[in-house]
């Protein structure tokens, strides 16, 4: 299996610096902030000066995107 299908390790963490919520939601940091502007993301949390976002919220974000019917979709040879 190639690295880039491998599953991510659950985080340990409950919160989660940018980049690292970024790779939790499986997109850039640039995409992540796109997304945050969009609304398609939570806002973060401060704790004492740090900027951190909660994995919970991640998750009901994420449960909450809009997703294509990849059933009807031709098979991509590249993915």
């Amino acid at each position: 299996m190639s690295a880039h299908h491998r599953a991510l390790p659950s985080p340990t963490a409950r919160l989660l610096s940018r980049p690292e919520a970024a790779a939790y939601a499986g997109v850039s940091p640039t995409l992540f902030d796109r997304m945050r502007g969009d609304g398609l993301m939570p806002g973060p949390k401060k704790v004492y000066g740090r900027v951190l976002w909660d994995v919970r919220a991640l998750d009901a974000a994420i449960d909450c995107l809009p997703g294509d019917d990849l059933s009807t979709q031709a098979a991509n040879p590249w993915d």
